[in-house]
């Protein structure tokens, strides 16, 4: 593979950024500075460091994204911007999708892979990965709310939710619910059953991962190798 290809397909620059930065010295090759990104390299054996930060090959690819508001949880949509269209054109390459979905007008936490498998698994019913969400309430949640939560609402179609933890705010006008399941406008249905109705939706959290305060909406960044471990570790759990 070429070494400006390799650059490229990690998102942090296109081919002709590399090789502006590489005219400066900085892109190292086994220890060594290399100016011409011609060159081929096994990804599996080569050590390239870009701008001080060693890049590493992986046959997958792991993004934390700040989903803003207006965005599909899709790859594509003839209609409305898609969350791919807030990652860089190099990045987008290496056909992301999201883990799960989030409504158009819901925000926060967003994962997106190229890891099929893991996906698919992380979104089975039957390992139980929570999703923990914010949101806030046209009217005050009424007592005894945190236990019908707990023993599972009852949608207006007939549907029973499983379990869900709910945690008021001290005016009961908003708080944070915590699912293992993720059914259409799941939350948005659940306060409805309340006859109330949500005004705002955050997600921040999927299984371990908190969403990163430091990510402004429409931003991103690689999960850390911890973070992909922990997504790891929920796959694994029954």
């Amino acid at each position: 593979m070429r070494i400006d290809k390799y650059i490229s397909e990690f998102g942090i620059a296109s081919r002709k950024e590399a090789a502006r930065v590489a005219k400066g010295g900085g892109v190292i090759v086994d220890g060594v500075a290399v100016k011409d990104l011609s060159k081929h390299i096994d990804p599996d054996c080569t050590r390239v460091i870009f701008l001080g930060r060693e890049i590493s090959y992986s046959k997958f690819t792991y993004v934390m994204l700040n989903k803003p508001e207006g965005y599909v949880s899709a790859t594509e949509d003839s209609k409305l911007p898609t969350v791919i269209e807030l990652l860089p054109e190099e990045l987008a390459k290496r056909e992301l999708f999201p883990v799960g979905r989030l409504d158009r007008d819901t925000v926060g936490l967003m994962i997106l892979t190229n890891n099929g498998q893991l996906a698919h698994t992380l979104l089975s019913p039957k390992h139980h990965v929570e999703k923990e969400y914010y949101f806030t309430a046209d009217e005050p949640l009424p007592a005894g709310a945190e236990e019908t939560f707990l023993s599972g609402v009852t949608l207006a179609d007939g549907y029973e939710c499983k379990s869900a933890r709910l945690v008021l705010n001290d005016d009961r006008k908003g708080g944070y619910i915590t699912l293992t399941e993720g059914k259409y406008h799941q939350i948005k249905r659940m306060i409805a059953s309340l006859d109330n109705r949500v005004t705002s939706l955050e997600r921040i959290r999927f299984a371990d991962i908190i969403l990163d305060r430091g990510l402004a909406r429409g931003e991103w960044r690689y999960l850390t190798g911890d973070e992909i471990a922990s997504l790891e570790a929920a796959s694994n759990h029954k």
